[in-house]
């Protein structure tokens, strides 16, 4: 008869086994299919062209995209991409690699945050974080084509953990120490100031709530700016030795302090508690699970608030509040500024799924009613998905939009009628569900929103029409990704203005333009009729647009080579 001491860990086995292998589902995802897509016409285009443009010039030091200087940004993510190019060769294939590796840097963060906020010897919480990371479907998304915000919210998470693990292991402080000046300088170099400011803040009222202001001194500050200085200065040096002041200066002045203060490149006024559906919404499905992580984390402040796993849930508290409060109070407010919180999220919540689940714990928190409420959010997310992309109401027909809704809403179901009694069991499944939606979605549905990504198409028309001098025009249309496809320079306009004059001027030129802007501003004051030499659709998924059944946007290839 097996030995009853033995049994705990066996079960514990098991369960890290059960776990290793959901993860492991969870994660496969994030490195499939990723030569499929061609370049999303957003943020993606300017991290895999721009790299390509340093490496074909032969200049590192002067980031430039669309063959103009670009240095809103530091240089350390093009100079990752270039790596991978030089090893790969260059394609958003190999650009979409680095940031799939980001995703399981922020994923194996999340499971160490929690490990550490755990008692001693426990790992339960550890696996439901990075589990509950994996699948959340903003990280599979952001993971494929974001690559600066991926990057700032993976160094400033490991800044987060290292000091965290400092706090924790002080035996090894100084090492985890040095690791947190290092994250602190690469994060510097990758998005700016705001990745020694946000996070020196934290643990400056993290220090004060504990009434440890003194341990200030233990910091090794002077040998931390030196490690940050060692890592960011060396680029602003060269850049000024070329360039002088002024690209430095626009870049602290103007993409940090005037975005921050003035709202620069943001079009919408957003208020004050704009950030709280992105919270829940960014790190779904666990962020639910912050209000009993808040419930628990006072219950246990209560009893021992000086004991390590405490005082790092405590760090984590201070990390979420200090972030979303600071970009709350921006003129700019963007969903991904406030990114860097999730792996604090999950690791919250993995605590207390743990919790709840340890059958030997005296205290263990209800999470029958949370759990039910992510299910809910499946059942309504599916039922939504199902009806935006396959039903009457559709206006986009995508792949496996049928696959995805049906297994939402039926994984939902069951872990609804799961919930109440073995919550265990409902959780595994809202994870299965999630895997398998994420899977469906990058097998599927991804492939399925070519034919609404106008520039391939545009591209391959202008390589067979336009002549090195003929002028290659876009009017209020988003296509960064012509550059990349072309190889060539192409005019920007947001104003009707520029375009005019240059159909005015009779220089040879294509233009590319929404149906819709070219009869409203174009069309009525041209000097003659431009000639169409194709058209693509594109995509704008917003609710009021699909439930109206608008006809799908397009953008218009003109020419005024009328022959």
């Amino acid at each position: 008869m097996l030995n009853s001491s033995l049994r705990p860990s066996l079960q514990h086995s098991s369960l890290s086994i059960q776990h290793f292998l959901l993860l492991f589902l969870a994660l496969c995802p994030y490195f499939v299919g990723l030569a499929d897509s061609s370049i999303w016409d957003a943020n993606e285009a300017f991290y895999v062209e721009t790299p390509r443009e340093m490496i074909e010039r032969g200049d590192y030091i002067n980031p430039t995209f669309n063959y103009e200087p670009r240095i809103n940004k530091p240089v350390l993510s093009y100079w990752i991409v270039a790596g991978f190019y030089h090893l790969f060769g260059v394609s958003p294939a190999v650009q979409r690699i680095p940031i799939a590796i980001g995703g399981m840097v922020l994923v194996a963060t999340a499971f160490l945050l929690a490990r550490a906020a755990s008692p001693e010897g426990r790992t339960g919480a550890a696996w439901w974080a990075a589990i509950g990371l994996a699948v959340s479907p903003r990280l599979l998304m952001f993971s494929r084509r974001i690559f600066i915000d991926i990057y700032i919210t993976m160094f400033m998470a490991l800044t987060l953990l290292c000091f965290a693990l400092a706090e924790r292991y002080p035996e090894r402080r100084r090492l985890f120490l040095v690791l947190m000046y290092a994250s602190v300088g690469l994060g510097m170099l990758t998005k700016g100031p705001i990745a020694a400011l946000l996070p020196g803040l934290v643990f400056a009222i993290y220090l004060a709530a504990h009434r440890e202001l003194g341990r200030v001194r233990d910091m090794l500050i002077p040998l931390g700016t030196l490690i940050v200085l060692a890592i960011v200065v060396p680029w602003y040096a060269a850049l000024y030795q070329q360039a002088g002041w002024a690209p430095i200066k626009s870049f602290f002045l103007g993409e940090n302090v005037a975005r921050y203060m003035e709202g620069v490149g943001v079009n919408a006024e957003r208020p004050f508690w704009w950030y709280l559906p992105v919270v829940f919404s960014d790190s779904f499905p666990w962020s639910i699970f912050l209000f009993p992580a808040a419930a628990l984390w006072f219950h246990d402040r209560r009893r021992n608030s000086g004991s390590a796993p405490v005082r790092i849930r405590t760090l984590l508290w201070i990390w979420i509040l200090v972030i979303v409060g600071f970009f709350s109070l921006s003129a700019g407010k963007q969903d991904l500024y406030i990114y860097p919180i999730v792996p604090a999220i999950v690791a919250l919540a993995g605590i207390v799924i743990d919790r709840a689940l340890d059958t030997t714990a005296a205290d263990r928190p209800r999470v029958g009613l949370v759990t039910g409420v992510i299910a809910a959010v499946l059942i309504f997310a599916g039922a939504g998905f199902l009806t935006l992309f396959n039903s009457a109401f559709a206006v986009y027909a995508l792949a496996g939009s049928a696959l995805v809704g049906v297994g939402a809403m039926i994984g939902g179901s069951t872990a609804m009628l799961l919930a109440r009694r073995r919550s265990a069991a409902a959780l595994l499944v809202i994870v299965s569900t999630l895997v398998f939606v994420n899977w469906v979605f990058v097998w599927q549905v991804l492939p399925s929103f070519e034919k609404y990504k106008p520039a391939p198409g545009l591209a391959a028309e202008l390589e067979k029409r336009a002549g090195p001098g003929d002028l290659l025009v876009t009017y209020n249309v988003a296509l960064p990704s012509l550059v990349y496809y072309l190889r060539r320079h192409i005019e920007v306009f947001y104003d009707h203005g520029p375009v005019l004059e240059l159909l005015q001027s009779g220089r040879p030129l294509y233009l590319m333009v929404s149906r819709d802007d070219y009869e409203r501003a174009i069309k009525p004051l041209e000097p003659s009729p431009m000639c169409r030499v194709s058209s693509q659709l594109t995509f704008d998924v917003k609710l009021k647009n699909v439930l109206s059944r608008d006809r799908l946007p397009e953008v218009l290839l003109l020419t005024n080579q009328c022959q």
